[in-house]
């Protein structure tokens, strides 16, 4: 495979609710996109999840830009790979971090690949799957599961009562997950007031977006109480070692999300024992080559994975489905349906779930199952850069 062009466009999707973290608020998304052409004239579309500043990760979109600009674009157009799994390599080679960056154009590598090889998305990324579970019993054909179960995410909230209105909505609609972002000073009372109104089998968890010392411990320590499915990343992302001290003081698993940043750092958090659960976003891990080692890493080490989300347009959403329905997804993954975050999505069909809370994985076609809508991008588009 050859890729033979590529355009970026950056454009300004307004979410229907401004959405909160710990590290800020954001209103309306800046979102790069690749539109990727390859030799033979396949052509699709890839999405790169950085922020418009450095609260989740070092990257930005603006260095995403310039890393694609001065070192990858141009290392790996008119090069020639045997397949998608070549592509991480070449894009490392002499440069250093910038996964953001890199995990655009290698996911993108890998949608151009299931076009030419006319294989849904899901099923490309289940044949490069270790784990896939034929020979076990666990997989009843050589093919990605159908369906993949939906969370909710719900950003931090200005009283526990509108919290629990947002979360009881959540699971009325059916999702199979209900991610509660706490901060210091709300968390234990907001989390409490939510157990309290929804009841002691409503499928909570929170996420703190590594904005808690160890310090904090005994604080975190009362979220045992509420008995949750995990806390998510509540240290700071280098802090594997204090990880591993807070999941002893707690019976709560811990969740690792900032801190894994590729396969070595799950063989960290294994030795270490610093989590039992591993959140993997392709775009914080450098693209699909590392999350199917991490996949299968801990798959081998009994550990679950879920997928999350970076508040994606239906073009991200695509590549998160596809890869969320491997083997070792069993918890449900950020999900959500088009219409949670966007009065209008990029893609058509906009991505929908059912009542009982799974969204399909489209294995009609080959590619991310979605038509992308090309003329609303260039109307939303501030702007464009080709490079053949």
């Amino acid at each position: 495979m050859k890729l033979e062009r590529v355009v970026l466009h950056e454009i300004r999707l307004p979410l229907r609710q401004a959405f909160r973290i710990s590290s800020g608020v954001v209103h309306e998304r800046r979102i790069l996109l690749l539109e990727l052409t390859a030799a033979g004239g396949a052509t699709t579309w890839s999405e790169c999840v950085a922020g418009a500043t450095p609260n989740y990760s070092p990257e930005t979109i603006d260095t995403v830009w310039l890393a694609l600009d001065q070192w990858l674009l141009p290392r790996v157009l008119g090069t020639s790979f045997d397949g998608p799994e070549a592509v991480s390599a070449v894009l490392g080679q002499d440069v250093r971090g910038h996964r953001m960056a890199k995990a655009a154009v290698e996911m993108g590598m890998w949608a151009l690949a299931s076009l030419e090889r006319g294989l849904p998305l899901a099923d490309l990324l289940y044949l490069a799957c270790e784990g896939r579970g034929e020979d076990d019993g666990t997989q009843s054909e050589p093919h990605p599961r159908s369906r993949v179960p939906v969370g909710l995410s719900m950003g931090i909230q200005d009283s526990p009562p509108e919290l629990v209105e947002i979360a009881r909505a959540g699971l009325a609609q059916g999702y199979r997950k209900l991610k509660i972002k706490i901060a210091p000073g709300r968390d234990v009372h907001y989390v409490r007031a939510v157990r309290a109104a929804l009841g002691p089998d409503a499928p909570l968890m929170v996420d703190a977006n590594a904005s808690y010392s160890l310090d904090d411990a005994e604080h975190l320590a009362l979220l045992d109480d509420f008995d949750l499915v995990m806390i998510e990343q509540p240290l700071a992302p280098t802090d594997l070692l204090r990880h591993a001290r807070l999941q002893q003081r707690l019976a709560t698993p811990l969740c690792l999300d900032e801190s894994i940043t590729g396969p070595d750092k799950v063989e960290d958090m294994l030795a270490l024992e610093a989590g039992r659960i591993v959140n993997i976003k392709p775009g914080r891990v450098g693209g699909f080559g590392p999350s199917l080692m991490i996949h299968d890493l801990c798959s081998a080490a009994e550990v679950p994975v879920w997928c999350g989300g970076m508040l994606e347009s239906g073009i991200g959403r695509a590549y998160n489905v596809a890869l969320a329905s491997l083997p070792n997804f069993t918890l449900p993954g950020d999900l959500s349906p088009s219409a949670r975050y966007w009065e209008r999505d990029i893609v058509d069909p906009e991505w929908t779930m059912d009542a009982e809370g799974w969204v399909r994985v489209p294995r009609e076609r080959p590619g991310l199952g979605v038509d992308v809508d090309r003329a609303r991008i260039i109307e939303l588009a501030v702007r464009t850069q080709e490079y053949t």
